[in-house]
C-alpha cells in the first residue's frame, strides 16, 4: 500500500507537468520527494564537490521518525548489551559455571556407609539372648570404598579439562554473537547511507528536471527528456522501498541478537570508516591456535580424552572396600571388633576393560582429527577473509581516488554542457547513473570490508576495530 500510494503521487505529479510542457507554460513539477529514513544527518561522500555555480545542492536533513532515537548508537554499546542479555551467551555461561563444579565431585572419595546390625539368639525377637549368649550382639560399623590409587586424580583432571572446554565454548559463543552483531550493524550502516544517497540524488534529479524543462520551453529540448527524468525518480522511489525493507530485516536481526522486545526503537548506526589490518596473513595464522576459543575447546577435549585413556588403563586394577564394625554383646561377655577388607576384582577384562580402553583410544583419534579439521578450516577462512578485506580495501581506494571523483567530474561537465545545449540528455543521464551507482557500491564494499575484518577478529582473537571490539 505504501509503495502504491507513493507511485500514485509521482504519476499525478507528472501528468500536469507534461500538459504544461506541451503548451510551454512554465517548468515541470518534480516528482514527489523520497521519504526520510530513520537516522541523523548523513552527507553523501560527494557532497560539496560540485561547484555552486554549476549545481547548487540543497541542504540534506534526515529527520528520524522517533526523536528519542535520532542519535546513532555506538557499536561498543551494542556489544556490551549483547554480552549481558543474549540468550546464547547466557546459556553458554551457565554451562561453563555448571561444568566448573564437576572436578571436585568426581575427584572426591565416595560417601562412607554407616551400618547397624543386631543378632538375636534363640528367638526372632529383637535382642533375644542378649544377656545369656555371647553370640547375640548389637553392632555399629562404617565402610568406605577406595578406588585404585590415581583413579580419582585422573577423573578430576579430566573434568577440569571438560570445564576448560566449556569456558572456551563460552568465549567462542561470545565472539560468534559479536561477529553476527557487527555484520548486521555494518550492513545497517550501509543501508542507511544508501537511503541518504537516494534522497540526495532525488534532489539532484529534480534540478536536472528543472533544467530539462527550461530547455524544452525554449525549444532546445524535448518532452522525452522530461519523462525520462520523472521515470528515474520513480525508480529511485522503488529502490528506496527495497532499502527500507532491508533495513527492517536488519533492525529485526539486531533486536534478536540484543534480546530486545518487539517494537523497541529503531537503531541508528554510526557512519563506517575503513579499518586497517595491521598484520600479515602469516601472523594471523599463528594466532589461530592460541586466539581462537573454538579451537581451544577442541584442544581441551583432546587432552581430556588422553586422560580418559589413562583412566581406562587404571580400570584393569582392582578397587577396594574397607569396613570396620564394633559389636556390643551382653554384660557378661566381651565386645567384638571386626575389620573387613574387600577387593573388587576385574575378571571380565576381555568383555569390559579392554573394549573400554579401545573405545577411549578411538575417541582420542576422533578428537585429534576434529581438532586438526577445525584448525585447517580456520586457516582457510582467515586466508579467505584476509583476501576479501585486502581486495575490498583496494576497491575502496579506487572508488575514493579514481572512479567517484571521475564520475563526479564527468557529471559536472555533462550538466554544464547539457544546460548550454552542447550535450544530449542521454549522455547526462548516463553520467548521473554512474554517480549514483558508484556511491551506493562504495558503501556496500565498505560494509563487506568491515564484515571481513570482524570475521578475522573472531577467528584469531585479534582486535582491529576501535575500542578493542
Amino acid at each position: 500500500m505504501k509503495t502504491t500510494s507513493r507511485l500514485a503521487v509521482v504519476i499525478l505529479a507528472a501528468l500536469p507537468s507534461v500538459a504544461r510542457l506541451s503548451g510551454q507554460q512554465g517548468p515541470a513539477e518534480p516528482a514527489a520527494p523520497l521519504p526520510a529514513s530513520n537516522g541523523t544527518r548523513r552527507l553523501s561522500m560527494r557532497e560539496g564537490l560540485l561547484p555552486v555555480a554549476v549545481l547548487e545542492k540543497p541542504s540534506i536533513e534526515d529527520t528520524a521518525t522517533d526523536p528519542k532515537n535520532s542519535q546513532p548508537t555506538p557499536l561498543t554499546k551494542l556489544v556490551s548489551e549483547a554480552e549481558k542479555s543474549n540468550p546464547r551467551i547466557l546459556a553458554a555461561l551457565r554451562a561453563w559455571q555448571a561444568a566448573a563444579q564437576l572436578p571436585s565431585q568426581v575427584s572426591t572419595l565416595p560417601d562412607p556407609q554407616l551400618t547397624f546390625q543386631q543378632l538375636s539368639v534363640g528367638s526372632p525377637r529383637p535382642f533375644a539372648g542378649f544377656t545369656n549368649n555371647n553370640f547375640a550382639y548389637a553392632g555399629l560399623g562404617i565402610s568406605q570404598d577406595l578406588p585404585f590409587p590415581g583413579k580419582l586424580k585422573l577423573r578430576g583432571e579430566a573434568a577440569s579439562r571438560e570445564a576448560s572446554a566449556a569456558r572456551d565454548a563460552y568465549r567462542a559463543v561470545r565472539l560468534d554473537i559479536r561477529n553476527q552483531l557487527k555484520a548486521a550493524y555494518f550492513q545497517l550502516s550501509a543501508v542507511q547511507e544508501q537511503m541518504m544517497i537516494l534522497r540526495h540524488d532525488n534532489q539532484l534529479l529534480s534540478q536536472i528536471l528543472t533544467i530539462a524543462g527550461a530547455r524544452y520551453r525554449t525549444g532546445k529540448g524535448n518532452q522525452q527528456d522530461i519523462l525520462r527524468a520523472q521515470l528515474q525518480q520513480t525508480k529511485l522511489l522503488r529502490d528506496q522501498e527495497l532499502l527500507m525493507q532491508r533495513e527492517s530485516v536488519l533492525q529485526a536481526r539486531l533486536l534478536q541478537i540484543l534480546n530486545r522486545p518487539a517494537g523497541s526503537p529503531a537503531i541508528v548506526a554510526d557512519r563506517m570508516t575503513e579499518t586497517a589490518i595491521d598484520a600479515t596473513p602469516e601472523a594471523l595464522l599463528d594466532k589461530v591456535r592460541q586466539g581462537n576459543p573454538a579451537i581451544g575447546a577442541e584442544q581441551e577435549m583432546v587432552r581430556r580424552q588422553s586422560l580418559q585413556i589413562e583412566l581406562a588403563r587404571k580400570d584393569f586394577y582392582p578397587d577396594f572396600n574397607v569396613q570396620y564394625m564394633w559389636q556390643q554383646t551382653g554384660p557378661p561377655f566381651p565386645n567384638y571388633y571386626m575389620l573387613t577388607l574387600g577387593v573388587r576384582v576385574p575378571i571380565f577384562r576381555r568383555r569390559k576393560q579392554r573394549p573400554e580402553l579401545a573405545q577411549a583410544a578411538a575417541q582420542l583419534d576422533q578428537e585429534r582429527h576434529q581438532y586438526e579439521a577445525q584448525v585447517q578450516q580456520a586457516y582457510f577462512e582467515v586466508r579467505d577473509q584476509f583476501l576479501q578485506a585486502e581486495t575490498s580495501s583496494r576497491l575502496l581506494k579506487i572508488d575514493r581516488e579514481g572512479l567517484i571523483p571521475q564520475s563526479l567530474a564527468a557529471f559536472r561537465a555533462g550538466l554544464a554542457a547539457y544546460e548550454a545545449g552542447t550535450e544530449d540528455f542521454e549522455s547526462l543521464f548516463a553520467s548521473f547513473r554512474d554517480v549514483l551507482n558508484l556511491d551506493e557500491e562504495y558503501w556496500t564494499t565498505l560494509s563487506e570490508h568491515e564484515t571481513a575484518v570482524a570475521r578475522i577478529e573472531q577467528l584469531t582473537g585479534a582486535n582491529f576495530h576501535q575500542g578493542g571490539l
